[in-house]
C-alpha cells in the first residue's frame, strides 16, 4: 500500500501543524452548550452510591466547585433512574443548576427514565442491548441485519423520549465492551468501535434525532487516539453531521501515573484540534479531575500565537494503525531497542554522586556498589559540565565534543549541525547531533551519508509537537534512517503543566510511531535551589519513563489499569488499588486491572494480564486474561489469592527487602 497517497485523502483533523479546532454542531445540555463555537466543557462522574442522595448532593457540589460544568451519575438499574430527580431537586434547592448526565449499561427501562429527568443521558452501544459474554459468532449478512433490526426496537423508545424532552445523548463506545457481534465482524479494533458507534447513530438519524456527542474510550492510549480519529474520518465519509466529541481515557489510574496517561490520550486529540467536552478519570476523589481537565483545555483555549510552522501536504504516517518508524541500530538507540530516556543535568556546575539517585542510579556505599531502579535512564546529558567520577553500569554520558575523551567507552559526544561539519574527531560509534527543527530541511546532505548518528531534534517554537512532527516529516521525506530523540523544554510552568505538557507533547509524537527517545530540557534554573532543581530533574525523569509506557512504547513498571470509581463500586477502589500497588509494583511490565464493579470488569480491563473486580458485596472475582481463575473471593483474601495466580503463572517475583526510590 501506498502509504502516502492512503494518508494525502485524510481529513481527520484541519491541521497537523497550526492549531484549528474542528467545527461541530452545538448541542445544548441544559444550559451548557457542547461544540460548535462554544467552549471546551469541562465534566467527572460522582462516586457516591446514587440511593445515597445527600451524599450525591454533596459530593456533586464539591465537584461543581472544583471546575466541572457537567455531572454525570450512575443509573444501574431504575430505582437510580428514578432518585435522579431527587438529586436533581436537592441541587436546586441548594442554588446549583449543573446538568445532569445518566450513565447507563445493560438497562434501556432505566435510560427510558432517566431521559425524562435528567439533562442528558449516556448509552453504550456494546451493552446497551447486548450482553458481553466473550463468544465467538459467526454471522451471515442476513443473520447481522437481524441482530441490527432487533437493536433498533430496543434503543428507539429511547431515541423518542430524548428527542421528546430535548435530551442529549451520548453514544458512548468503550474498547472493552465490545458487542460480540462486533467483535466478530471487526475484531477488537479501532474500527470496531466506531462501526459500535455508527449502528446507533444510525437509527438517531433516521429518526431526525441530532442532539448527540460521541465518545470512543480506551485505556489503550494509542487504540483510543486512533478510534477518534477513525471516527472523525468515517462520520465525514458517511455523510453524518460533525457531532461533538467527548474526550477521555478509561481507568488511566491516580496520581502521576493517571495524569500523564490522561494526557498522552486526550492531549494528542487536542493538539489534534479534536474535542469538545473531556473528562479526566482518575482513581481519586472527583473533585480532582475537574483542575486536571481544565489545565489541559485550558493550553488550547488560550492558544497563543507562535512562529508558523509550514503545513503539511501528504502526512506519511498511517493515524490510524500504530506503526514505529524503521530506523537504524546506532549503538543501542534505535532499530528494535525501546526507546531511550536521556536525564539532562547540563545545568548544574558539578554533579554528585548522590545526583544520580534521582534518576534511578544509585550508589551503595557499605557494598561500593551501584544499583538501577526500573526507572534508571539510559543516558545522561553533561554538555560542557562533565561527570568527575566513574558512571554506574547501565548510565552513558553525553558530553560536549570538546570535552570528549574518546578512550572512555561510556563517554559519547554531541555537536551542533555546524560544528558536525567542521568535527575533526567523531565517535566509531554514536555520535548525538543537537538538531533544530528548521535545520532538518537539508539534513540528509548536511550529513553527506554519516550514519553513526543520533538526533536530538528541538524546537524553540511555543508549539513544539506540530513544528516537531513538521521536522519529522522532513527527515522522513529524504528518507533518513536515523534514530531521534525528542528534546522538549517547559519553562515558568509549575510541576503540574510540566507533567501533563510534555505528556501531550512526547505522546503526540510516540503514538504515531515516531521517535526512539526522550528528554526533558532544563535550560531554566534561575531562582531555583539546588534541591529544588534536583527535584525537577527527578519530575523529568519519572514522567519521561511515565509518557513512553502511557504511549505503550516502553514498559518500565507495573501497570494498573484501574476504573475511576462510581455509584456501582462494591469496595473501596481507591484504598484496594493503593494495597493492590504496594504489593505487586515490582512487577516490572505486569498490567493488572482493578475494577469496582462488572460494568467495569473484564471488558474494560481488555489489556489486562490479571484482574481484580468486584462481584458482589465483600467479593472479588479474580481473573487471568479473560478468564476468570476464581469466583466470590472474600475481599479480605483476594490480594493474597491474586498474587497466586501471578506466582502459578510464573510472573511473580520476590520483591527486594528494601524499594529502591
Amino acid at each position: 500500500m501506498d502509504t502516502k497517497n492512503l494518508i494525502e485523502k485524510i481529513r481527520y483533523c484541519n491541521s497537523l501543524t497550526s492549531y484549528s479546532r474542528r467545527k461541530t454542531i452545538p448541542v445544548s445540555v441544559g444550559d451548557v452548550m457542547i461544540g460548535g463555537d462554544n467552549p471546551i466543557v469541562v465534566q467527572s462522574m460522582t462516586t457516591v452510591d446514587t440511593m445515597d442522595t445527600e451524599g450525591s448532593i454533596e459530593q456533586c457540589i464539591r465537584m461543581v466547585e472544583s471546575g466541572c460544568e457537567l455531572i454525570r451519575i450512575t443509573a444501574p438499574s431504575m430505582k437510580e433512574a428514578e432518585n435522579l430527580k431527587n438529586i436533581k431537586d436537592g441541587l436546586a434547592k441548594r442554588g446549583y443548576h449543573v446538568p445532569l448526565v445518566a450513565d447507563i449499561h445493560f438497562t434501556p427501562n432505566a435510560a427510558e427514565i432517566a431521559a425524562k429527568i435528567v439533562e442528558k443521558v449516556r448509552i453504550n452501544p456494546g451493552n446497551y442491548a447486548d450482553k458481553k459474554k466473550f463468544e465467538v459468532l459467526e454471522y451471515t449478512d442476513e443473520s447481522y441485519q437481524e441482530e441490527l433490526d432487533r437493536i433498533r426496537e430496543r434503543f428507539l423508545p429511547l431515541v423518542r423520549i430524548c428527542k421528546e424532552h430535548g435530551t442529549a445523548m451520548r453514544i458512548g463506545t468503550n474498547h472493552g465492551s465490545l458487542s460480540d457481534r462486533i467483535m466478530s465482524r471487526y475484531g477488537d479494533t479501532p474500527l470496531g468501535m466506531v462501526e459500535s458507534a455508527l449502528e446507533f447513530l444510525r437509527i438517531c438519524e433516521d429518526e431526525g434525532f441530532y442532539h448527540i456527542v460521541i465518545s470512543m474510550k480506551s485505556s489503550n492510549t494509542q487504540v483510543m487516539v486512533q478510534a477518534y480519529r477513525l471516527l472523525v474520518q468515517k462520520l465525514e465519509e458517511g455523510g453524518f453531521k460533525p457531532y461533538p466529541l467527548h474526550l477521555g481515557v478509561t481507568e488511566a489510574g491516580d496520581g502521576e501515573d493517571g495524569r500523564v496517561k490522561s494526557a498522552v490520550g486526550i492531549g494528542t486529540l487536542l493538539e489534534d484540534g479534536l474535542g469538545d467536552t473531556v473528562r479526566v478519570s482518575l482513581t481519586e476523589d472527583p473533585e480532582f479531575e475537574a483542575p486536571v481537565a481544565q489545565a489541559l483545555i485550558d493550553r488550547y483555549q488560550a492558544r497563543a500565537e507562535h512562529e508558523a510552522i509550514s503545513d503539511i501536504e501528504g502526512y506519511p504516517i498511517n493515524p490510524f494503525e500504530y506503526t514505529r518508524r524503521v530506523t537504524k541500530e546506532v549503538f543501542n538507540i534505535g532499530g528494535s531497542n525501546v526507546p531511550r530516556v536521556l536525564a539532562d543535568l547540563s545545568s548544574f556546575s558539578e554533579v554528585t554522586i548522590k545526583d544520580l539517585k534521582n534518576i534511578g542510579h544509585f550508589y551503595l556505599p557499605e557494598l561500593d556498589k551501584w544499583k538501577m531502579n526500573d526507572q534508571g535512564a539510559d543516558f545522561v546529558f553533561t554538555y560542557k559540565n562533565p561527570i568527575p567520577f566513574m558512571l554506574p553500569n547501565g548510565l552513558k554520558e553525553i558530553q560536549h565534543f570538546s570535552n570528549w575523551n574518546s578512550q572512555d567507552s561510556n563517554k559519547f559526544p554531541v555537536y551542533s549541525l555546524q560544528e558536525f561539519k567542521v568535527a575533526e574527531k567523531l565517535h566509531p560509534s554514536l555520535n548525538f547531533l543537537l538538531i533544530e527543527d528548521k535545520e532538518t530541511a537539508t539534513l540528509a546532505q548536511d550529513l553527506a551519508g554519516n550514519t553513526n548518528i543520533v538526533l536530538i531534534l528541538f524546537t524553540q517554537n511555543r508549539h513544539q509537537m506540530p513544528a516537531l512532527r513538521r521536522a519529522m516529516v522532513n527527515i522522513i521525506e529524504q528518507n533518513l534512517q536515523l534514530p531521534v530523540i525528542f528534546k522538549t523544554d517547559y519553562q515558568g510552568l509549575d510541576s503540574d503543566q510540566t507533567m501533563l505538557y510534555a505528556a501531550t507533547d512526547f505522546g503526540g509524537l510516540l503514538i504515531d510511531g515516531l521517535g526512539d527517545g526522550v528528554m526533558m530540557g532544563m535550560s531554566e534554573v534561575g531562582g531555583r535551589s539546588r534541591e529544588e532543581s534536583l527535584s525537577q530533574v527527578k519530575l523529568h525523569n519519572s514522567v519521561s519513563f511515565g509518557v513512553l509506557q502511557a504511549a505503550r512504547t516502553r514498559m518500565s513498571k507495573t501497570e494498573y489499569i484501574s476504573c475511576p470509581s462510581c455509584g456501582r463500586t462494591l469496595f473501596d477502589l481507591q484504598e484496594t488499588t493503593a494495597m493492590i500497588r504496594k504489593r505487586t509494583d515490582h512487577l516490572k511490565g505486569v498490567k493488572i486491572g482493578i475494577m469496582g464493579c462488572i460494568v467495569n470488569g473484564p471488558g474494560e480491563m481488555a489489556d489486562a494480564d490479571y484482574g481484580y473486580v468486584g462481584s458482589g458485596k465483600g467479593k472479588i472475582t479474580l481473573y487471568k486474561g479473560k478468564e476468570v481463575m476464581k469466583r466470590s473471593v472474600p475481599s479480605e483474601k483476594a490480594v493474597d489469592e491474586l498474587i497466586n495466580i501471578i506466582r502459578k503463572d510464573g510472573q511473580w517475583i520476590e520483591p527486594e527487602t528494601e524499594r529502591l526510590g
